[in-house]
């Protein structure tokens, strides 16, 4: 019997016949915190006797959801990070360097990987054909200290791709519709594997939106093929060794499949306060906005901001509406920089922020007040999520965010493109 992408990653890193129900002891390729994660599993590491990095996993180490600082306490621990890297040898990426995503997309994942982070959203590196999932602060000291882990092999998936993305719609469209499809628990403990035709014709950035989302449906991971596209990707990012193709077996067995075909899909807004809770964006037309974010790793790379930059190029923004705009990383921003889509969207009245997370997480660079509405490319619309708990959040592609930081409301792109 043939195997899923899952169940081929599992089996090779466990050196058993990881099959769905399953539970295997697998070495990990990579783990890594963040600066709200990473101060916990440093403690955590040290409380459990370990003095040094065990030699297979590559560790890394990133400040990127308050950076710079915004106060005394995450100074500390970020200050504790660093030291704990310079000690160990882990990866530190700085302050400015972008979110830890986007920099393992672009520096470290490779297919066939498997990436466990101290956040929910490692899922991203799916998008690469590596089985990556988060995992709380304990977990991931443990692996920092013994190099391996224990998972349940999850059942799969496959959700077929076909046609292509009509004007105005865009791979967060297409990760919104799904999750609204299957709802936020549709997925739990499931590896999601996208196939189908529509596949090859999908970019990286693409893909890692989509992947980035998928545990918003409760997913542990989600899965794209390693093709031509991948082998591309990692050869402008200077890894051409790093690829190798990595597909599902044709006989592999799959819990479920479910068929969707882009060409019918339209702009998408996940209203508050939960992902799947969607609608197209011209049903919602007309809700104020009073902040726009463009930007965080799951809407924060090139192609996203050049979507933006197009819509908004020789507009301003309503004069109620506040901009932000975060790019992914730091090779993000300088190509923004160089391409003139920071240019057009500053002289939109755009406010730029360093690399990073921004407000998505509601620690810094865009707290909501009590009964503001916000337009956000980010992943996540829970209540509270990114300032008062009497704040509304919606979440649609930056095509969204462009055409409704133009209007001061939830517009449809399609009306200004």
């Amino acid at each position: 019997m043939g195997k899923t992408l899952a169940e081929k990653i599992l089996s090779a890193k466990s050196e058993t016949e990881a099959r769905p129900g399953n539970m295997v002891i697998a070495k990990v390729d990579l783990a890594f915190v963040q600066d709200a994660t990473g101060p916990l599993t440093v403690r955590q590491f040290q409380a459990a006797g370990f003095e040094h990095l065990a030699s297979n996993p590559r560790i890394a180490l990133f400040l990127d959801h308050a950076a710079p600082s915004p106060d005394r306490g995450m100074s500390d621990d970020q200050a504790l990070l660093r030291g704990f890297g310079q000690k160990t040898g882990a990866l530190i990426s700085e302050v400015g360097e972008g979110v830890c995503h986007q920099i393992v997309a672009e520096s470290l994942a490779k297919p066939g990987d498997l990436i466990i982070g101290a956040d929910s959203h490692t899922t991203t590196a799916g998008g690469l054909a590596a089985f990556a999932c988060g995992m709380g602060s304990t977990d991931v000291a443990v692996i920092m200290g013994l190099g391996e882990t224990w998972l349940r092999v999850p059942e799969s998936i496959r959700v077929i791709l076909t046609g292509s993305f009509p004007d105005g719609v865009y791979a967060k469209d297409l990760i919104l519709h799904l999750i609204g499809l299957i709802g936020a628990d549709g997925a739990t403990y499931k590896a999601l594997e996208f196939g189908g035709e529509a596949v090859a014709n999908m970019t990286i950035s693409q893909r890692l939106t989509v992947s980035n989302m998928v545990v918003e449906a409760g997913a542990k991971a989600g899965l794209f093929p390693s093709d031509e596209t991948t082998r591309k990707y990692l050869s402008a990012q200077g890894r051409a060794n790093d690829h190798r193709p990595l597909s599902p077996d044709e006989d592999a067995v799959y819990e479920q499949t479910i068929n969707i075909d882009i060409a019918r899909l339209e702009p998408t807004v996940a209203r508050p306060h939960s992902v799947d809770n969607v609608a197209p964006a011209r049903e919602i037309k007309g809700v104020p906005i009073h902040q726009v974010f463009i930007g965080t790793c799951t809407n924060g790379r090139l192609d996203d901001l050049a979507v933006a930059a197009q819509i908004l190029r020789g507009k301003r923004r309503h004069p109620r509406t506040r901009l932000l705009v975060a790019p992914a990383s730091r090779a993000v921003l300088l190509e923004a920089i160089r391409a003139g889509y920071i240019e057009a969207m500053v002289e939109a009245g755009a406010v730029v922020l360093p690399p990073g997370c921004g407000p998505c997480l509601g620690l810094h660079q865009g707290v909501l007040a009590k009964g503001e509405n916000c337009l956000s490319t980010a992943n996540r619309n829970f209540q509270g999520r990114m300032g008062s708990p009497e704040a509304f959040i919606y979440l649609g592609s930056p095509a969204t965010a462009a055409a409704t930081a133009i209007r001061g409301e939830v517009t449809d792109p399609r009306e200004v493109m």
